[in-house]
């Protein structure tokens, strides 16, 4: 036997289903407004602030908080994932900031290092060939937010500043500013990202040696750093007490860029 529905009784007066109707849709849309004059209020304020570093401060200091953050992960330990040779791929050309048609050939090409209180250094590229090479295959990543496994082959940046005597006693000197030639591209990192066991000064790229559009002669390559600090054509190094900004850090990005 079938239970019957419950009458659900007459149905609701037009008009006060109508009124009703136009409350609710009064009553969104006042919502709807006040949370755009708000959300419009919000950006403004941001946008008034005042800027550290070509971007206004409140997001400055979001960097920086992923900075800490970073930082207090960060260890000579914590490697980035390695990859089979066989994932490797073609890596697009993704900006020419530093190139110049009269690049130095390699032949001619050294890498100058300064540091207050002591004379520079320049060293050429027949003098890597000394160093132990080394090949890492690790996943590129460019902070537009693309990225593709390629296999590098160098030298481990440690081992050029230490091998060559390049790292200032003055424990002060904490932080490195990379150019290109024409010092048209720059680069900031502190020193344990420098002298990670996985940041390399490469000379090849998937087993062939690097093209101009890819930093030929040498570049830098940071698995622990978006692509935005492997910088390429790279030329000459300093050491710094005092934190610099680089090329993209002027342009709102995040100073440590780290991964």
């Amino acid at each position: 036997m079938t239970t019957p529905r419950p009458d659900p009784g007459p149905p609701p007066e037009g008009g006060d289903a109508a009124r009703e109707m136009r409350r609710m849709t009064r009553r969104s849309f006042a919502a709807g407004g006040l949370a755009a004059l708000g959300g419009f209020g919000t950006w403004k304020w941001l946008q008034s602030r005042p800027a550290a570093d070509g971007l206004p401060g409140p997001f400055r200091a979001g960097h920086e908080l992923n900075e800490r953050v970073g930082r207090a992960l960060f260890s000579d330990r914590h490697l980035a994932p390695e990859f089979d040779r066989s994932l490797a791929g073609d890596l697009r050309v993704n900006g020419w900031h530093g190139w110049s048609d009269d690049l130095p050939a390699a032949a001619d090409w050294a890498i100058e290092v300064e540091a207050p209180g002591r004379p520079p250094r320049r060293v050429g590229l027949g003098e890597l060939a000394a160093l132990p090479r080394v090949e890492s295959v690790f996943e590129f990543k460019c902070i537009e937010g693309w990225s593709r496994v390629v296999a590098w082959g160098g030298y481990r940046f440690g081992d050029f500043l230490t091998a060559f005597d390049l790292i200032p006693a003055d424990p002060a000197l904490r932080y490195l500013l990379l150019s290109t030639p024409d010092g048209g591209y720059t680069a900031a990192l502190d020193l344990p990202s420098a002298t990670h066991p996985q940041s390399l000064l490469c000379d090849a790229m998937n087993g062939a040696p690097l093209t101009p559009g890819h930093g030929a002669p040498v570049r830098l390559v940071l698995p622990v750093k978006y692509g935005v600090k492997n910088i390429k054509w790279l030329s000459k190094v300093q050491f710094l007490a005092a934190r610099p900004t680089d090329y993209w850090t002027a342009r709102g990005y995040d100073w440590y860029a780290g991964l």
